[in-house]
C-alpha cells in the first residue's frame, strides 16, 4: 500500500510538472534573448560566420555559459571564435527589456575592436 501510494503521488507531481506550460514559456523567452544576443554579438564583432557557444547551443568542453534575467533586462554569456584555427573568446552581455544591447564585455585581441571600442562606451575589450 506504501509503494503504491508514493508511487501515486510521484505520478501526480510528474504529471503536473510536464504539462505546466510556465516552463516551456520561460524557455521560449530565454531562447528569443539568446537569439537576439546572437545578432547583437555578430553586428558588433562583424562578422556573419562567427561560431558562437551560448545557452541555446552550449559546449561543454568550451566553458559554461548561461542567460539570466536581472529584473527586465537580461545577461547573456558564452564564446565565440571567426575561424576554427582560432581560440575562443568569451563574451558577457547585458540586454535591455526592449532586448537593446546596453553593454558587451569580451576578451579578443582583434585591433579593429580595440579602436572600435575606444569610441564606443558600450563596447568593453580586453586583449
Amino acid at each position: 500500500m506504501f509503494a503504491i501510494g508514493v508511487g501515486l503521488i510521484v505520478a501526480s507531481f510528474s504529471y503536473q510538472w510536464i504539462t505546466n506550460p510556465e516552463g516551456r514559456e520561460e524557455r521560449a523567452l530565454q531562447v528569443n534573448v539568446v537569439e537576439t544576443a546572437r545578432e547583437a554579438l555578430k553586428a558588433v564583432i562583424g562578422s556573419a560566420s562567427l561560431e558562437i557557444v551560448d545557452p541555446v547551443s552550449p559546449n561543454r568542453k568550451v566553458g559554461k555559459v548561461y542567460v539570466y534575467p536581472e529584473g527586465d533586462a537580461w545577461s547573456v554569456s558564452g564564446y565565440y571564435r571567426r575561424s576554427d584555427g582560432e581560440r575562443w573568446h568569451p563574451f558577457l552581455m547585458s540586454l535591455d527589456a526592449e532586448l537593446e544591447l546596453v553593454s558587451l564585455k569580451v576578451q579578443d585581441s582583434d585591433a579593429e575592436l580595440l579602436e572600435r571600442a575606444r569610441k564606443d562606451p558600450s563596447l568593453e575589450v580586453s586583449p
